[in-house]
């Protein structure tokens, strides 16, 4: 999250922090065969998506509200990883690489066009000023949240469906937790829409008149991952979870 932008959406969204994901995914076998460890790993991935959740909700960079989003999406996919259903945590994992990227991107684009400013309680007012990137973020919040039919819905209430449907303790612990969770998502989201678009301005460093929209190659990479967040999850729900699938 202190790093330039564009490197905190790749890292964030595909390489780094979510190859831990894809490890249990890959070693699967391996971990069916001890029922305790996938037992701590439905604990402590419940555990990560609650406490990131609330570190969220009090965070005013606007990189590190995104960032522990992703702590926060990581534990949903790792506590699901326990209970057994690999190809949801994937389905997710590939779901989140897009929204997930065009929420940096778009706090990156807010950043680029304040002369750098990071700080919520800075800006705000903003919705007149960058209408596009306003739009870009709401999709991208969207998505996160697991709003109906976007991206991060098919696989988000994926996750809660499953749990909530396992008769199992441990399951019925990752779904509430789970639950109230998406909650906590929700507001961060809205808090941070919120505190940079709406309301008067709190700059007090970076005249207004300063303030411009993307350029058409920065807008163009928004507009990629936009059409990614509102239709890859229903384009590829039948590859990933689709009944009979091979994957």
């Amino acid at each position: 999250m202190e790093g330039p932008t564009p490197v905190s959406a790749l890292i964030h969204a595909a390489t780094m922090v979510t190859s831990g994901v894809f490890l249990i995914v890959r070693c699967s076998p391996l971990f069916e065969c001890a029922p305790s460890v996938l037992l701590f790993i439905t604990y402590v991935g419940a555990g990560t998506a609650f406490m990131a959740a609330t570190s969220g909700l009090l965070q005013n960079d606007l990189k590190k509200v995104i960032a522990y989003s992703t702590c926060s999406q990581l534990g949903y996919m790792v506590f699901i990883c326990g209970l057994s259903n690999y190809t949801i945590a994937l389905f997710h994992l590939s779901n989140h690489a897009f929204f997930k990227a065009l929420l940096f991107l778009g706090a990156g684009a807010v950043i680029h066009s304040t002369s750098g400013e990071q700080d919520t309680r800075r800006l705000g007012g903003l919705i007149r000023l960058l209408p596009y990137t306003y739009a870009a973020l709401l999709v991208g919040s969207l998505a996160l949240m697991g709003f109906p039919f976007l991206t991060g819905y098919y696989s988000k209430d994926l996750i809660l469906e499953t749990a909530g449907g396992s008769s199992t303790a441990e399951a019925k612990f990752a779904y509430t937790v789970g639950l109230i969770t998406a909650y906590f998502t929700a507001y961060y989201s809205f808090r941070l829409l919120h505190a940079v678009f709406f309301g008067e301005s709190r700059s007090s460093r970076t005249p207004l008149v300063h303030t411009h929209e993307l350029t058409p190659r920065m807008a163009f990479s928004l507009a990629a991952l936009v059409l990614g967040s509102i239709f890859l999850g229903y384009v590829s729900r039948d590859l990933f979870v689709g009944f009979g699938t091979p994957f």
